[in-house]
């Protein structure tokens, strides 16, 4: 089982937004069953970063982790959310 990781930066209001979303995402494409969520803030994720198999983020991250995280922000904009959601899928199907 994949695990993904949605962190914002306080880990409450955009990266539940984003939680929401990605649910749905994963249960329209078959893949909720093959994924295990996490949500939280930043702060408390970054020296954690290699714990998780992917990791979506709707806030800045440091220039050290930034090739392993998938900007969320797509999803709060509406903009670019097809590649986001495609950058996405070939992350949980490795």
């Amino acid at each position: 089982m994949k695990k993904l990781l949605i962190m914002c930066g306080t880990g409450v209001a955009t990266s539940t937004v984003v939680t929401g979303k990605v649910k749905e995402w994963l249960e329209q494409n078959n893949l909720a069953g093959e994924v295990q969520l996490y949500q939280s803030k930043v702060s408390d994720e970054i020296g954690r970063i290699d714990d998780y198999d992917v990791v979506l983020s709707t806030t800045m991250v440091s220039d050290d982790v930034r090739d392993k995280v998938i900007d969320g922000v797509p999803l709060l904009t509406g903009v670019g959310t097809e590649g986001m959601y495609e950058k996405l899928y070939e992350e949980l199907t490795k």
